[in-house]
Formats: structure tokens, sequence, C-alpha cells
């Protein structure tokens, strides 16, 4: 939209002493003389914005130009600055950084240095440190579909390893826990639906459109194809892992014995992944309670215990 650019390079403008008229054409797409019709535009609207001369030239606006910077505090700039850069070292979206630059620009000269300061105490970085090249791809496609309402395609694979082929209307992206999902509405369930992104397979943007439809976001968690019951458990972590127990668990579910070792009572869904932690904890970690929990691990851990019991010859 026109009205976009305008206030976009009055942003610009705001953040850089110069900028040349070809730079701002690249960068918003479109000619040179379609800048100077939008500067001519700003100039009537009040924004005294001037030609300078020479090797430093460019459009500028005069030194002399005021804006009101009272409407944020510094603070409330530090914590949008924080959260919009973590976004965008995601997304690399220039809707993003133009309003990063719009922020920019409303801390006064004398405050820049300690909003810079500031804003670098605080990084959020939502990319998990496995993330692949593929992965960020297929996360700017979804967020390129959502942004232009076009359907996506893609081979799905559930909880249980079962594949399917959706086509679904992305509505959503959303960062849980340790982890990116797409809530959207799904065609072959009819019914809106989240997926995991890492199990999101062969992700193709199809060139229909779709009318977005009206979906409460609060409840996206009830999507959630898992609903499987609560299970509390109580479990003794030998003081070797420690450090593990104490970064995965707050502190109020642990409690200390005297000979360094750790019991934590917590509440989890009772499904394979619960028994997957558990073994993967080895001999460092028991089961308390339940009794029918301890039971299945030990006879889980029987079973992996008689596949080792021969060695094998490999042909």
């Amino acid at each position: 939209m026109k009205l976009d650019r305008l206030l976009s390079i009055v942003i610009m403008l705001l953040n850089r002493e110069r900028i040349q008229a070809k730079d701002l054409a690249d960068h918003f797409d479109v000619s040179i003389r379609t800048i100077y019709r939008d500067i001519d535009t700003i100039n009537n609207a009040g924004i005294p914005i001037v030609t300078h001369q020479g090797n430093k030239g460019g459009l500028g606006i005069v030194d002399s130009y005021k804006i009101d910077r009272q409407v944020l505090t510094l603070q409330d700039m530090v914590s949008m600055l924080s959260v919009l850069k973590g976004m965008n070292s995601t997304f690399k979206d220039r809707q993003l950084q133009d309003a990063i630059e719009k922020i920019d620009a409303l801390v006064p000269e004398n405050k820049q240095e300690y909003v810079k300061n500031h804003v670098d105490q605080v990084i959020i970085d939502v990319m998990p440190w496995e993330t692949s090249v593929g992965q960020k791809k297929d996360m700017l496609l979804l967020q390129q579909a959502i942004a232009n309402n076009r359907l996506i395609k893609f081979s799905y694979r559930d909880g249980n390893g079962k594949k399917s082929a959706r086509t679904v209307e992305p509505m959503t992206m959303i960062f849980k826990a340790t982890a990116w999902y797409l809530f959207a509405y799904c065609t072959l369930r009819n019914d809106f639906r989240l997926f995991r992104l890492t199990r999101i397979k062969r992700l193709e943007m199809d060139t229909k459109t779709y009318i977005r439809k009206i979906a409460d976001y609060k409840q996206y968690d009830k999507c959630l194809p898992d609903k499987s019951e609560m299970i509390q458990l109580v479990i003794k972590f030998s003081k070797q892992i420690r450090q593990s127990a104490e970064d995965y668990f707050d502190e109020s579910l642990l409690k200390y014995e005297k000979n360094g070792d750790i019991i934590a009572t917590f509440e989890l869904p009772e499904n394979d992944w619960i028994q997957s932690y558990l073994l993967s904890l080895g001999e460092h970690a028991e089961i308390i309670k339940p009794k029918r929990m301890r039971h299945l691990i030990k006879e889980k851990a029987k079973k992996i215990c008689d596949i080792y019991k021969h060695d094998i010859q490999l042909s």
C-alpha cells in the first residue's frame, strides 16, 4: 500500500542522515520516479525532505524537524525491540524490519546507546539449536502462505508414526516450549488441527487461496491429537545428573536428600514419550511412584537387556 510505503520512507529517513533515491526504489521494488512522487507527497504533508548534493548526498529530513517521542517509554522500546529482533532473526521479514526501524526512530539521540545496550542484554532466539536450512525455508514458506491466504500441501507423520497427505488453510505459527507448530484448518479432517513442524515433509504452497476462518486461537491446545490423561510421577535423580534435573524441573518440584540425590514430583501426560524419557535417564534415575509405571519401565528395561545378551555377527 502507498500509505505504508510513505510511512516507511519517513521512518528510514529519520534513522539515516542521508539515503539515495535508488536505494529506496530497490527496497520498495518501485521506480525512482515513484520515489520522488512519494517525496513530494511527504513534503506536502508537512515533513520537510531535502536533497543534498555531493559524495555524501542524498535525501534527508532537515535537522530541525522534530517528532514526538513521548508515546513510548524507553523500557517500552527496549521490550518491543528485543521481541521484534528475535522474531526477525527467524523470518527475515521486511515488515518486521520496518517495525524495528519505526521504533528505532522514536529513540532520542542521547538515549540510543542506552537502548542498544539494554536490547543486547536480552536475546530472544526462538529457533532450536538443531534447526536445519530446510526447516527455516519451510517456516518462511508457511509465513508467506499465511500472509497471502494460500493453501498448503504436505505429507504428515503423526505421533504414532502414521503418514497422511494433507491440504490445509494455514492460520497461525505457534512456538510452544521447544518446538514450532502450525495451527491450521485441515480439509481432510474438516476441522482445526495443530501440526508439529518437524513432522511436516514435502511442503508446497498451492496456487489456490482461501477465506480465513474465525477461530479461537486461545484454544489451539484442544487441537492436539494427544489426549492422554495426566499422571503424577515421583522420581529419584542421582546426584550425578543433579544439574539436568534442575535444568528441567522448577525448584518447587524438587526435594533435596542429604546424600545429594533429588526427589522430583510432577505431572505429565501418560504416553510413550514418558516411557522413552524415563528410559533415557538410565541408571541415574529411579521411579518411586506410581508402581505400575515402575513395573512397566522394569519390563521394558528387561526386554532391552535381552536384546543385548548375545553378540551378533554382521554379514
